[in-house]
């Protein structure tokens, strides 16, 4: 059994009707002690954990529901130590509140970075032993038991030898004025009955029969919405506006000039839409640069040495005396996150302050930035989080682009009636924020009996963090820290100053770093003469959990086994956000002479999985979010605007594009990773891999495009 200090705040917290349908009536003094229990009979240990009465558990989630099933895996976690029965529980939305909420890996009330299960593995098991230890206290004081006599099982606590038995619900009242265990213990791993085990249904529920709110589903009396028209170009400013004609048109309430723009606020988003349409705007300035203005000044960095993010040995002697030196060079374009619902959020100015409603990613940054806006404190945003149809990165923002963009139209307008923003696809792929392009340069050295002796990579692109003269963790990650055993190497990096927004997107660094490593690796495991499984698995020696899931993947796959004609395999492995990943991609030849991917075995080291169901779901979107790039995707800036405006020209993904996907988790005992980022580095390499296989083509540029791929 493993002990732990509760360590979780007693401070009991209003639910609000709105989310769990009941109101908490119990209190705290300031010395942590029980004041009294209300009418309702509910019982709140800990800012996680609500029992109701009626038998229902209300879980409060602290993490932002995208789809990627953070509501089933936080609440897998206190459900398991709380030993409660799955169709009692209910989760809802964290608000705004950083001291309770704060991601413990950031430090923020964020979601971030796969960090959800990492970060609350111990955090939410303790919650709901808290409450387990607490409810076990009121029965045994109800039945004049000892507690050693007691059991809980399915919602159920159990007296064993007089058959006694007691619903959560039934022990609420009586559980909420015990005292706080001062030390809780929790469950063995060998204990665990739902951690790893069970196949349980989803939390976020809704979504297929149209219950789930979303944003645009928020309507409140009198509510406006809002469209803003942005500049042309980054970095343009606005020299004119005429709102004569868009004000004149039905349903349009006003036009006002705000940082970002102009926004048009009307009794319905067509409206506001038609009104934007009827504006006429001149803006001044702003960056004219296209892409292949920035590719070719890239191209010119990386011939020079960088900041040194990553160095051992000597790099220069090792490719000067080196039997065989190989070279390549690696162009990643613009990417738009291209999540399924567009940016929006709603507003309403309140006695006390301000409350908003939407997807809600980065609670923490919005409510600092949204309150400088109305010049109160932050603790005055009232902040409700909703499900968000994906993010990738989007949604949270340092500067709270969308939400301070609301605020400042509230703010500028100064009625009294709630905003609902409303970003178009258009909107979102013009004037939102991009993964950086990149140029890569990889230089690396073979030894006459085949080993790799050097390396040396260049790494040119934005500075996501804004480093300036510093090393930027996220242009390197997944380079700098190499796994594979060279007794030379050289990682550098050059950042760049460009007008184009940019910001983390799905697995960040990874994006661009796995794909350059990965099929150069293969590159030098060609040049060698060398299995490309057993050429990783050389350099990867003293990499026990690399190699678990590349022996993995390569076991599933067959790697060894001959495929049928036409068909063609290739592989790649990487680690991010502390999870390792192999995958085996298939393709196969079509009749137009170009391919598809029609397989792939992916291997997985997350830690302790603790739910396989959604493990696996994130590895297979992942894997179909890492392909998009791979195939379709760019955003391409022509005299500085972007070509791309919508789905038409900038491609994703298609159903008849997926392939089947095998997931295999590596059993561990190890703590928790993350799952929703790290399937999306490996695919790229995989499939590239692949394509040399067929073709005996290097692919260094991406998207593949029609060359290989039907869209």
């Amino acid at each position: 059994m493993m002990s732990t200090q509760a360590g979780l705040s007693r401070r009991l917290f209003l639910i609000r009707s709105a989310q769990a349908g009941a109101g908490l009536t119990l209190g705290m003094s300031i010395s942590g002690q029980l004041l009294a229990a209300g009418e309702t009979g509910d019982f709140e240990p800990n800012a996680f954990v609500a029992i109701q009465a009626d038998n229902t558990i209300v879980i409060t989630i602290k993490h932002l529901e995208m789809g990627q099933g953070t509501f089933t895996g936080l609440a897998t976690l206190i459900a398991e130590e709380l030993d409660a029965d799955w169709s009692q529980i209910k989760t809802v939305g964290a608000p705004a509140n950083t001291k309770k909420y704060a991601n413990l890996a950031m430090g923020l009330q964020l979601t971030g970075g796969s960090t959800a299960i990492a970060n609350s593995y111990t955090q939410m098991r303790e919650a709901g032993a808290t409450a387990k230890a607490m409810l076990l206290a009121a029965a045994a004081e109800r039945w004049k038991q000892p507690l050693s006599s007691l059991a809980v099982k399915s919602g159920t606590v159990i007296h064993t030898a007089s058959g006694r038995q007691a619903s959560f619900g039934e022990l609420a009242a009586a559980a909420a004025k015990q005292a706080m265990p001062k030390k809780i213990t929790l469950k063995d791993p060998s204990e665990f009955v739902l951690i790893g085990k069970a196949k349980l249904s989803r939390k976020d529920s809704g979504k297929t029969d149209g219950t789930a709110i979303f944003t645009q589903d928020v309507q409140l009396p009198n509510m406006l919405t809002a469209v803003v028209a942005h500049p042309p170009l980054f970095g343009a400013t606005l020299k004119s506006v005429d709102a004569s004609q868009a004000k004149a048109l039905p349903g349009v309430k006003a036009v006002v000039q705000i940082p970002s723009g102009v926004a048009v606020l009307a009794e319905s988003f067509w409206q506001a839409k038609k009104g934007r349409d009827a504006l006429k705007l001149q803006w001044t300035g702003g960056s004219e640069r296209s892409s292949a203005d920035i590719i070719a000044d890239y191209k010119k960095l990386a011939e020079k040495p960088g900041l040194s993010a990553a160095k051992k040995g000597s790099v220069a002697p090792a490719l000067a005396s080196a039997k065989h030196v190989l070279e390549a060079e690696f162009e990643f374009p613009f990417l738009a996150h291209a999540a399924m619902e567009p940016m929006n959020c709603a507003l309403q100015k309140t006695k006390s302050g301000v409350e908003m409603w939407y997807g809600c990613q980065g609670q923490s940054w919005d409510q600092q930035n949204v309150a400088k806006v109305f010049g109160i404190a932050p603790e005055q945003i009232t902040i409700n989080t909703l499900y968000a149809g994906g993010s990738f990165g989007r949604r949270a923002t340092t500067l709270s682009d969308y939400p301070v963009e609301l605020a400042e139209i509230v703010k500028a307008w100064g009625g009294p009636a709630p905003v609902k923003l409303v970003w178009t696809r258009e909107d979102d792929t013009l004037s939102g924020y991009y993964r950086p392009m990149y140029v890569h340069k990889v230089t690396a050295a073979l030894s006459a009996s085949g080993e790799l002796s050097a390396w040396q990579q260049r790494i040119v692109g934005q500075s996501i963090m804004g480093a300036g003269k510093s090393v930027d963790h996220t242009s390197v990650e997944g380079a700098s820290n190499l796994p594979y055993a060279i007794p030379n190497l050289s990682v550098e990096a050059h950042n760049t100053q460009e007008a184009v927004p940019i910001s983390w997107w799905r697995s960040v660094g990874s994006t661009h770093t796995a794909y350059a490593v990965e099929t150069f690796i293969n590159e030098l495991a060609h040049k060698a003469e060398s299995d490309t499984v057993e050429f990783r698995l050389a350099l990867l020696k003293d990499e026990p959990r690399y190699q678990g899931v590349l022996k993995l993947a390569a076991n599933k796959a067959q790697w060894s086994k001959p495929l049928p004609e036409g068909h063609f395999r290739g592989v790649a492995l990487h680690k991010s956000f502390g999870t390792y990943v192999a995958q085996v991609a298939e393709i196969a030849a079509q009749k137009d002479g170009k391919f598809k991917v029609v397989k792939v075995t992916c291997a997985v080291d997350c830690g302790v999985a603790v739910n396989p169901d959604v493990i696996a779901a994130q590895m297979e979107g992942g894997i179909g979010f890492g392909l998009s790039p791979l195939m379709f995707s760019e955003i391409t800036l022509k005299d500085g605007k972007p070509e791309q405006r919508n789905f038409d020209a900038y491609k994703v993904l298609r159903m008849r594009h997926m392939p089947e996907v095998s997931v295999h988790i590596v059993p561990s005992a190890e703590a928790p990773t993350g799952v929703g980022e790290p399937g999306t580095p490996v695919i790229a390499p995989a499939v590239a891999n692949a394509l040399f296989a067929a073709t005996g083509k290097r692919l260094r540029k991406l998207p593949a495009g029609g060359e290989y791929f039907t869209a």
